[in-house]
């Protein structure tokens, strides 16, 4: 009476894991870089899973990959499974003080490391870990939380907590503004491939039509900042990321920053509660406090 037991095996956990992670993230390619591993191999798990399972788990072109009924189905417990276990994993090995975050590169950057030693110092009994949270991804397998930018629509959510609202506007060194005091919109145009509709979403919110032009691109927000300090051109950028640069003056911001429909979060894992969580929360928030919102005006003005 035993037999059906185990006449029918689950399938390879890495095959589980590689499925989840793509239909998570949406990405072969994120899923790679989460699992610490290749994209073929994801691939190559997938594809053996479909096999064990004897259904199509994604359909569409490779680019745009769907979720088939199957895939949909199967997905929220596994997500919920690797969930508990990695949540149980953290509270044996760090007994409540490890604190493992995933952020963005360019939040990291240049906003949460400059200041977390005033973490550091407030909670010397948290052992804080980092890493690099996936551009398009709101959640890492591992991590108590996610630090990154969200639509207002995701603030909804429980697990989310708001501490700074993003603003968009583009920015430039002074030299470069003085140098395009006729046209500032002729200076060279900056972007971030992790952000690639910013110019867009910057013009759609101050009702201005962008006279066509060339980007050039950059990897992350944070070498756009860094390209834009060095005079290469204009870049769009959230407030919070080059307040300190605006304040020093090595940036001027000539338009100004407009209210964007998203918002710097803490996203909260599945299940994931400690003193820890609790305590970096509430210094984003304060932290996030600190920031001064940009007025309406220019930062500083162009003269």
């Amino acid at each position: 009476m035993f037999e059906n037991l185990t006449s029918d095996p689950l399938p390879s956990l890495n095959a589980l894991r590689a499925f989840e992670a793509m239909a998570r993230t949406g990405r072969a390619t994120l899923a790679a870089e989460e699992l610490n591993v290749t994209h073929s191999a994801v691939s190559r798990q997938v594809k053996a899973l479909e096999e064990t399972l004897g259904v199509r788990l994604f359909t569409g072109p490779k680019h745009r990959l769907e979720l088939t009924e199957a895939g949909r189905s199967l997905l929220p417990a596994l997500t919920a499974a690797f969930d508990q276990i990695a949540t149980a994993v953290r509270q044996t090995r760090g007994g409540g003080e490890d604190l493992h975050i995933a952020v963005n590169a360019s939040v990291s950057v240049k906003w949460l490391i400059p200041r977390m030693s005033g973490f550091a110092a407030a909670h010397p009994k948290v052992r804080l870990h980092l890493a690099e949270l996936p551009s398009h991804a709101t959640s890492y397998r591992g991590a108590h939380a996610v630090v990154r930018m969200v639509p207002t629509s995701r603030l909804a959510d429980p697990d989310a907590t708001a501490f700074m609202p993003s603003h968009l506007g583009p920015v430039m060194s002074p030299a470069l503004a003085e140098r395009f005091a006729g046209d500032l919109l002729k200076a060279p145009r900056l972007a971030a491939q992790t952000h690639p509709q910013g110019w867009a979403i910057w013009a759609a919110l101050v009702g201005m039509e962008l006279p066509p032009g060339p980007e050039q691109p950059f990897a992350h927000l944070h070498f756009a900042v860094d390209a834009a300090i060095a005079g290469l051109g204009v870049a769009v950028m959230p407030w919070p990321l080059v307040a300190d640069y605006v304040a020093s003056g090595r940036l001027v911001a000539p338009f100004g920053f407009r209210k964007a429909e998203s918002a710097f979060a803490l996203l909260a894992a599945p299940g994931a509660s400690s003193r820890a969580l609790d305590q970096f929360r509430k210094w984003l928030v304060a932290e996030g406090a600190k920031t001064p919102e940009p007025s309406n005006g220019r930062h500083p003005p162009v003269v």
